[in-house]
């Protein structure tokens, strides 16, 4: 299988995608460059930026989209993976890519969805929370859920110091379901 990493961070995530080592990853796509970049790489994986011009009204999401299906279509790519990939893609991913679309997310879906996951657990007063990794689907952090696992909430928890903790769970889990879903794709192809 044939794998993109979509990616928008500091590449720590895919860094741990990358060391696992039996995970096909032909190409880093970023919408800005980012340490992602750098982490491709050191492990002489080709990244390409498809760097987003606009982040207000004006900002052409059906279009971009299609930038980013086309990249992925001449890569050949059979797996979509978003790593802490900043921008919601439109619907011809998901035309394109039907359930082969794989995303992580910092709580325990379907429990605060959206960019400020972590910050909104921790506002909720919440003692635990988590990880979740799901199929994306056009809804925003909806879609199967294929692994989760739960995080505690401390007291003297930060937004920086649970996120962090949460991360260190996402590192482990995100690539060992990666690797399954390839397998299982592969034995059905």
């Amino acid at each position: 299988m044939r794998v993109a990493v979509l990616a928008s961070g500091s590449g720590t995530i895919l860094r741990a995608i990358l060391e696992r080592g039996d995970i096909n990853v032909v190409a880093v796509v970023v919408d800005r460059v980012c340490g992602a970049t750098d982490v491709a790489a050191e492990f002489a994986v080709p990244s390409a930026v498809i760097e987003r011009h606009s982040y207000g009204a004006d900002f052409d999401r059906f279009s971009y989209t299609k930038q980013i299906v086309e990249v992925l279509e001449d890569l050949a790519i059979d797996l979509v993976v978003m790593s802490g990939f900043g921008t919601i893609l439109d619907q011809p991913i998901h035309d394109r890519y039907p359930h082969l679309i794989l995303n992580t997310h910092p709580a325990l879906l379907p429990a605060f969805k959206g960019w400020h996951a972590v910050r909104d657990a921790l506002a909720s007063g919440v003692r635990v929370t988590g990880c979740t990794v799901h199929f994306a689907s056009l809804e925003v952090d909806d879609g199967p859920i294929l692994a989760q696992e739960s995080v505690p909430v401390f007291e003297d928890d930060t937004e920086h110091s649970l996120h962090e903790r949460i991360k260190e769970v996402e590192r482990r889990i995100y690539p060992e379901v990666i690797a399954q879903v390839a397998r299982d794709l592969a034995r059905e192809n």
